[in-house]
């Protein structure tokens, strides 16, 4: 049976508490994969936790760039002590959103360096936020020797996914894809060899999906536009999905 994979979601968010087991029980229904990535020392400790409780999750640790002000000692510790537990490096990168001052931009992409530098020594695949960073993030990726990496959510334009092609990176795309003209037009130009899939729950999506916290059973619907767009098959979509998530993950 083919497994579908959630490449990119907060299982540790306290959002997912309250019904964290009947979500791993939709997994293991589904067959569903789910990377469940970290903001935080803590949120990466609590995601370490969650992956005790079913082989379907994959921890990914780390440092969102929100939060770049604290902790990279405890997250390079944890990744130096852990890494068999751990599965990838994210979520890191880069956000100006967040920043007000240059030392703040220089603290970011410190944190994303070091992390990175991490993740190439332990051949760890990595889940990369870029927005309004695409630029930032693509050229500090070009120093590196990564076993794999993936722009989630990606929203840059014709140009950077060219380049993104071009430096064998994976670009995720979520359940906006359902109903937006501007993601299905980058999708139609993204190498099928490079697509996966993601939820990034629980960020809430209008429309088909009523502004409610995105769960790992959007998958399927993400997968049936993406198999619109590129005219084939659900099933063969499906197929092409998880050898793609197979190669990020090195497995």
């Amino acid at each position: 049976m083919t497994l579908l994979y959630d490449t990119h979601i907060h299982l540790s968010d306290p959002e997912y508490s309250p019904y964290l087991y009947e979500t791993i029980h939709n997994m293991k229904e589904m067959q569903t994969v789910a990377c469940a990535v970290s903001m935080d020392p803590a949120d990466s400790e609590r995601t370490l936790e969650i992956s005790c409780m079913s082989d379907l999750v994959i921890p990914f640790v780390g440092i969102h760039p929100e939060r770049s002000s604290t902790g990279l000692d405890l997250i390079v510790e944890m990744i130096e002590e852990r890494t068999a537990e751990i599965g990838g490096i994210g979520e890191i990168g880069l956000d100006p959103t967040y920043c007000e001052t240059p030392e703040d931009h220089a603290r970011q992409a410190g944190v994303f360096e070091r992390l990175l530098s991490l993740a190439e020594r332990y051949h760890k695949p990595v889940s990369i936020h870029s927005r309004k960073s695409i630029g930032g993030v693509l050229s500090i990726l070009s120093s590196y020797s990564l076993q794999s990496a993936c722009l989630h959510w990606f929203d840059g334009n014709k140009k950077d996914l060219r380049r993104a092609m071009e430096m064998d990176l994976f670009v995720s795309f979520g359940p906006v894809t359902v109903y937006a003209n501007d993601k299905q037009g980058l999708l139609a130009r993204t190498d099928p060899c490079r697509i996966l899939v993601e939820t990034d729950g629980p960020v809430r999506f209008s429309r088909c999906f009523e502004q409610y916290p995105a769960q790992i059973s959007f998958i399927p619907s993400v997968i049936l536009a993406i198999s619109r767009v590129m005219a084939r098959p659900y099933d063969a979509v499906c197929t092409i999905l998880e050898e793609n998530s197979r190669r990020f993950l090195g497995i």
